[in-house]
């Protein structure tokens, strides 16, 4: 029997001792809880065998998906016809010299940010409390609360898709609202490094705490999501625009339009991606018509 391109990678996996799993549902990957079975996902076990990884699935014509913690995309009912490359452990290393942190990009970013305070570092305090990883933080240029990566990073190392490693350094990141150079790239990021500032413990815990509280006060923690759905509009702020358009609590099927933010489209129980993709479609509709602004949706859609 011929093995499909998807089979042989999965196998070739096994040989290089990564975890394999077959038919492994994304709703337990993503922070939406939404999401189909993918064919198979793997978690490499070292950045050389993500580089193989890499060349192999080229070599195969296999499709494949970049994934941490699953903390800003909306996966399709129908799952992902091909490999998810899982980044967790064991490339999830945080160390610290100076004032400089590196950090593998499977490194929660809240563990980053909790390696930083233990070594008296500044920096990073908007990022605690943000559920993702520092891969996706990069991707991203994460922010909050007025600080973004941006602001630290130094350098950040990818796998190309001939699975060579590259190292940019920060002038070449094109960093800026929610983008960087790898969004749309082929580029997995494998580890990033950050120059922060001393500062006094005390001071830096008081702003993590600070920060996490306005997180739990302003956002629809208990509620599955990808965080907020919508780009900032220049000028204005999207909750706000779809508060204004009489749109707070709008359902279909298990997805809402946060009553608590309305920046946020939540899971309020078995909601599929179609439901998610409807509240969407209509929010954007109905903002549109109401003031002007078309809203640019800022979770990821992987289908």
């Amino acid at each position: 029997m011929t093995l499909t391109g998807t089979e042989r990678l999965a196998a070739e996996a096994e040989k290089l001792g990564c975890g394999v799993k077959r038919g492994e549902p994304l709703a337990g990957h993503t922070t939406f809880r939404i999401g189909g079975a993918c064919d198979v996902m793997i978690t490499p076990d070292s950045v050389e065998s993500l580089s193989r990884l890499v060349l192999l699935a080229r070599e195969y014509g296999v499709r494949t998906l970049v994934l941490g913690k699953g903390s800003n995309m909306l996966c399709a009912d129908e799952g992902f016809r091909g490999a998810v490359l899982l980044i967790g452990k064991p490339l999830d290393d945080i160390s610290v010299e100076g004032d400089i942190i590196r950090a593998g990009a499977g490194a929660p970013l809240i563990l980053v940010c909790l390696a930083a305070f233990e070594a008296g570092l500044s920096g990073l305090e908007f990022a605690y409390g943000i559920p993702g990883t520092i891969g996706g933080g990069v991707y991203m240029n994460a922010g909050a609360y007025g600080g973004e990566m941006k602001d630290v990073l130094t350098s950040v190392t990818v796998i190309d898709r001939e699975g060579k490693l590259h190292t940019y350094g920060a002038d070449e990141l094109d960093l800026s609202y929610r983008h960087s150079r790898f969004c749309g790239s082929d580029d997995i990021i494998v580890s990033a490094e950050m120059r922060l500032t001393r500062g006094e413990k005390s001071d830096i815990e008081a702003r993590m705490d600070d920060f996490m509280t306005r997180r739990k006060d302003k956002q629809p923690l208990n509620f599955p999501s990808a965080g907020s759905t919508f780009k900032r509009p220049e000028g204005d702020f999207a909750g706000r625009l779809i508060q204004e358009s009489g749109l707070r609590g709008y359902t279909v099927g298990g997805a809402q339009v946060s009553e608590k933010h309305c920046g946020f489209v939540v899971n309020k129980g078995g909601a599929t991606c179609a439901d998610v993709m409807a509240v969407i479609e209509y929010v954007r509709k109905t903002v549109q018509e109401k003031t002007g602004v078309l809203l640019e949706c800022e979770v990821k859609i992987i289908k």
